[in-house]
């Protein structure tokens, strides 16, 4: 039965012996001194709560987040009123639980302080039973300004600094964020803005109980490679009043698998750990990464059993799969290598990185995941690193992981800063761990936990200026955290994946060195990060060969489309006050032009707006999609080869998935969803199987790059197009070669020149080609294209005069372009429509094509024609 009683809902469960009140819903907000009182909804945050009330404007408009500023210094309390039942006052425990409260505040009952609270990725739960009264509770959570909170903490550590005191002035954020446990990026970032929270950001709620309460359920898969057997470990985290004897049942009824087990809870929070060995005789379907397999689920049932009667039942998921970080000895490498292997299969990480989908998280909506995590799969990606500076995300978040097969390599909520290490810092991060390992551990797309982001390279190569005779103090400091404490609890908590103290790391090495290496971007040993924006980016050869590279990328602006609604017309143009406002990172908007000038003729529309939208586009395609194609393909054809002791490059993850809010980044997913032109490359260069051309000491050479699980015999088909008009001059094939699953084999080689003379009337300036791969079923994998000039340099590139019409038939919406020319990075683009392309940003080499409009909500043939525009790169000179 459900009973609703003011703001609270109260469940009441025979079987469970339990009554829980949900605090949830309409409470009232106000600030230290009064002045402001308002309606807000919990979960959630002082920010919106004032923007969904009128108090302020929409918090991403131009320069709102320096015009909002005063919000997170002030102090603020949220309160309700509510009706506790005689029923649940009468029972012998009552708990008042915060699944997230964001962070610094004391908790009132009926005007007695009882608890507080000082981590953001911290359930609490506080014993209340003494303190409910019969009619109205009065409930209060009275937070304390972050900033001026982490500020108190800074100035209390006086013996010596704890680096970085503020970020880069280009973010315009706030200070001292390393010493409040709370989303590191809300003091800023450089591709986001400052906005740090206050609000009971999860769910709150009332739990009754006489005997005990069931608080966390975790479950991981367990594999005995000598028997070949498969069993599960289950974790019961209970609170009980007193000593119970218990029995509890434990069954996968799919599998049919059950197990009984006596057990005895002792009185407070304690966690028991039981084993339900998998029927020998039952076939397990395995879990497999997206592009390796299926993500088969079975159903976990407990019931817990007090003298006979049900005390508790509940089910999850459970899934079955093995994750192996493999760093051994490489022959003719000093090195170790790095990949991970899954089910015993090496596997190829291809993928990006995490950071949270908007500053607020109640503003994150189910819709809003599903649709960025699916677009990652629709880009052929397998994994995603969930970055230390955000936060751990909400279960949703990896449930849907789960079941797209999409491998998440989590990391723990530190980045980019050395952190204090006083004994109550300590215990409140202990406590973080171990309720998010617990929660988290049952999810079998985590592949690995990894204890910070770039503090281990920020202490090695020295970020701060730190003293070399203080160095050993922070070395000192750096271990106590993540090893002697992050990564002991993880270690008991989860044996079943890898831990690493960094990223990046060198792993093995590292550990050897103390923890922290020389050189822990060194190409021989773990995951390296890796930025250069000035050297030319379509460059091979100035990208690293290293054994996995988990951060690399290139910075691009969004569209026009997305911007609109936060700007107004003085601010669309490149030189504004507000394109320098958003841009986050030092010299970012000047490194896109250099970048593009390198290779394209800059925009120089007379129209001002068409030059900006121009210029827009032109950093979506040659600083970001080119850029990020050039290198991730070098990442790929390089995973079976060495030289010079470097390479057998096991993982690609560039930086960023998502964006935070409108503004320019190194994302391929604008805010709000919309794809740049980088997600479409995307969905190419992490296809299965890939070709890729590079040249070398004057040749070409194309590899077929395969992530099947078979061996195939592919050929390369080269042909040669003239930039002046669209009748193809040639067309070269290789024979075929076995290419071995999993792996990169070259397939083609020719001197250029030769290649050119061959086609009669080329040469470098006036020809490109595009080539794919076959087998005897025809062709496997994209199509791709190499230049043999830069673009600015083609000689008979013109403009395309291209022609669009939009029409419907019973598979959806497809638009069919007509070109008079080639045309190099073809965008279609329905401004605000959302939705995406079979493919966009293309090389049209044809007189006509067809693309596919995905709509992911419903719109019309009017509505996109009136809305398509295409544009190329000679349009935009």
């Amino acid at each position: 039965a459900h009973l609703l009683i003011s703001i609270g809902i109260i469940t009441r469960d025979s079987l469970t012996r339990q009554q829980t009140f949900i605090l949830s819903g309409k409470w009232t907000l106000s600030n230290a001194n009064a002045s402001v009182s308002l309606a807000a909804e919990v979960p959630g945050c002082v920010h919106t709560a004032l923007q969904k009330q009128g108090y302020i404007q929409d918090l991403y408009f131009r320069f709102n987040d320096l015009s909002y500023r005063w919000i997170a210094y002030d102090n603020w309390t949220y309160s309700t009123i509510f009706t506790a039942s005689a029923e649940l006052r009468a029972k012998e425990k009552v708990l008042l639980i915060f699944d997230g409260v964001d962070t610094v505040s004391s908790i009132w009952l009926n005007g007695v302080e009882v608890g507080s609270t000082d981590n953001m990725f911290r359930r609490y739960d506080f014993s209340v039973g003494d303190s409910l009264k019969d009619g109205e509770n009065e409930l209060e959570v009275r937070f304390e300004s972050p900033v001026l909170y982490a500020s108190q903490r800074y100035k209390a550590h006086s013996a010596y600094r704890v680096p970085p005191e503020c970020p880069p002035e280009v973010q315009k954020g706030e200070c001292h964020v390393n010493f409040i446990r709370k989303e590191q990026r809300s003091f800023s970032w450089d591709w986001g803005p400052s906005f740090p929270t206050m609000g009971l950001w999860k769910e709150a709620r009332l739990v009754a109980f006489d005997d005990l309460h069931l608080s966390q359920l975790s479950s991981v898969p367990l594999y005995d490679a000598n028997s070949s057997q498969w069993g599960v470990q289950v974790d019961l985290i209970l609170d009980a009043r007193q000593a119970t004897p218990a029995l509890i049942v434990l069954s996968v009824p799919e599998l049919h698998s059950q197990q009984s087990f006596q057990t005895r809870f002792l009185p407070g929070k304690t966690k028991t750990t039981f084993t339900l060995n998998i029927k020998a005789s039952s076939s397990v379907r395995l879990w497999w990464p997206n592009g390796h397999g299926d993500q088969p689920s079975y159903r976990l049932a407990v019931t817990g059993f007090l003298d006979g009667i049900v005390a508790f039942k509940t089910q999850s998921k459970v899934y079955f799969r093995t994750v192996e970080l493999i760093q051994d000895p490489v022959f003719g490498s000093p090195g170790l290598s790095f990949y991970f292997r899954i089910n015993g299969k090496s596997i190829f990480l291809k993928g990006s990185n995490w950071i949270p989908a908007h500053s607020f998280q109640d503003q994150v909506a189910p819709a809003v995941l599903w649709n960025l995590l699916q677009s990652a799969v629709d880009a052929n990606m397998n994994v995603l690193r969930v970055w230390g500076g955000g936060v751990y995300e909400q279960d949703l978040f990896y449930g849907i992981c789960d079941e797209l097969g999409i491998m998440v390599w989590q990391d723990f909520m530190f980045a980019c800063a050395m952190y204090p290490t006083e004994r109550d810092f300590i215990e409140t991060v202990r406590e973080e761990i171990v309720q998010q390992v617990q929660r988290l551990k049952s999810h079998p797309s985590i592949i690995v936990w990894s204890g910070n982001n770039e503090n281990e390279a920020a202490l090695a190569t020295d970020w701060f200026h730190i003293p070399a005779s203080q160095k050993p103090l922070y070395l000192k400091d750096y271990v106590t955290l993540y090893v002697d404490n992050i990564k002991r609890i993880v270690e008991e908590e989860d044996r079943t994946r890898p831990f690493l103290v960094s990223s990046p790391t060198n792993g093995a090495e590292s550990e050897q060195e103390g923890w922290v290496a020389s050189n822990p971007y060194d190409p021989l040993y773990g995951d390296t990060h890796f930025y250069s924006y000035l050297p030319d980016c379509w460059d091979w050869r100035t990208f690293p060969r290293a054994r996995f590279v988990s951060e690399y990328g290139f910075q691009s602006w969004p569209s026009f489309s997305t911007l609109r609604p936060v700007s107004v017309k003085e601010d669309w143009s490149y030189s504004s006050r507000f394109t320098s406002h958003r841009q986050h990172h030092e010299n970012g908007n000047q490194q896109m032009l250099q970048q593009a000038a390198l290779h394209f003729t800059l925009p120089d529309s007379s129209d001002p707006i068409q030059r900006y939208t121009d210029t827009l586009y032109i950093t979506q395609v040659v600083m970001q999609a080119q850029c990020v194609k050039a290198q991730t393909e070098f990442y790929r054809r390089s995973r079976t080869e060495l030289i010079d002791g470097e390479g057998l490059t096991m993982g690609a993850l560039y930086w960023q998935l998502n964006d935070i809010w409108q503004a320019p980044s190194w994302a391929s997913i604008e805010f709000g969803g919309k794809w740049k032109m980088l997600h479409y490359f995307a969905h190419d260069f992490f296809a299965a199987v890939l070709p890729v051309a590079f040249e070398d000491k004057g040749a070409l050479h194309i590899y077929a790059v395969s992530d099947l699980s078979r061996d195939t015999a592919l050929a390369a088909v080269v042909t040669v197009h003239s930039w002046a008009d669209l009748d193809s001059v040639c067309t070269l094939k290789s024979d075929r070669r076995v290419v071995p699953a999993g792996s990169a084999v070259a397939i083609f080689q020719q001197p250029v020149s030769a290649l050119l003379t061959g086609c009669g009337r080329c040469t470098r300036f006036s020809c490109l080609i595009t080539f794919h791969l076959e087998d005897g079923n025809g062709q496997q994998g994209p199509t791709n294209h190499h230049f043999f000039s830069k673009p600015k340099e083609a000689q008979g590139l013109q403009r395309p005069n291209i022609t669009a019409k939009v029409h419907e038939d019973e598979t959806g919406y497809h638009v069919t372009l007509h070109a008079a020319a080639a045309a190099p990075f073809v965008w279609l683009d329905v401004g605000d429509i959302p939705g995406r392309f079979s493919s966009n940003g293309f090389l049209m080499v044809s007189r006509n094509r067809t693309v596919t409009f995905h709509a992911w909500l419903p719109t019309s043939v009017a509505e996109l024609a009136q809305s398509l525009s295409v544009r190329s790169l000679r349009d935009v000179y």
